[in-house]
């Protein structure tokens, strides 16, 4: 693991990713660095977790072997500027920037800087993240491997090769929004047939998490899962009839290219 980590900007995703390596030991938190523009979002984050707070961009970098870019896209170039003096020659730069390419980076911070780009998405919140790792050609194996163990401390982080970062986007970038849609027309078929809406959410998202566990734990292909559950001339089947019929799967891989497509164009 990298022996300090910056994190420039602390919305919801630098929160998750400090919260992240703090709750699961991965890094001290002394070893943590912050800042934000708004020193009082920064100083917050500080006091629940022990990280420290510095009072400039260029500072973070000078402390930083991991320097962690954890900014909205349109203002990554300004970002990256205010922290490129303090860069050394090894420190890694990781962005979780949507739309912006390694290229695109390297042309902000220099070709020969270190970069990381990484796909996350909100569940990281909660340590159960799903995260795509992509590094330009000055980044070591090594320091692949501890890019994927920062953002695997709250949740699952993979290699991918940067020509998948569409798929991935629409996929796990943009997937918790469908399955959130899922979860409350789930609730409202409940609540239709009677069920009190705070116990049909529970009885949904319970549910769409045990079967997410399910796949990821058994290793089992999903359609087979499927079929174990849908008994001959049972209610499941004809559940799932009715789902094929109003194209259901069509929906769900058209909005996966949509947003791929979206996140290739920005």
């Amino acid at each position: 693991m990298f022996k300090t980590i910056g994190v420039c900007g602390t919305g919801n995703m630098g929160q998750a990713i400090v919260k992240g390596l703090v709750v699961s030991k991965a890094m001290a938190a002394d070893h943590i660095y912050l800042y934000n523009i708004h020193r009082e979002k920064a100083d917050a984050l500080a006091k629940e977790t022990g990280a420290v707070v510095v009072d400039s961009p260029l500072k973070l970098a000078k402390l930083s072997h991991a320097l962690i870019m954890a900014v909205k896209p349109n203002m990554m170039e300004k970002a990256i500027y205010a922290v490129s003096d303090g860069l050394a020659a090894d420190t890694v730069l990781i962005s979780i920037a949507a739309g912006l390419s390694l290229e695109s980076l390297a042309g902000y911070a220099g070709e020969k800087t270190k970069i990381v780009r990484v796909m996350p998405n909100t569940p990281a919140m909660v340590g159960e993240g799903m995260a795509s790792i992509s590094s330009n050609d000055m980044v070591t194996a090594e320091e692949t491997a501890d890019a994927v163990d920062i953002f695997s401390s709250f949740g699952k982080a993979e290699v991918v090769d940067e020509k998948l970062i569409d798929a991935v986007c629409g996929l796990s970038g943009s997937g918790p929004a469908y399955v959130y849609l899922f979860i409350e027309a789930l609730a409202d078929g409940a609540v239709r047939e009677g069920m009190p809406r705070q116990m049909a959410y529970t009885f949904a998202a319970q549910t769409v998490l045990g079967a997410a566990k399910m796949v990821l734990e058994t290793g089992t292909h999903p359609g087979a899962l499927k079929d174990a559950v849908c008994s001959p001339g049972g209610t499941t089947i004809e559940a799932v009839q009715t789902l094929e019929e109003n194209g259901f799967r069509a929906a769900v891989m058209k909005a996966v290219s949509a947003s791929a497509e979206k996140n290739r164009n920005l």
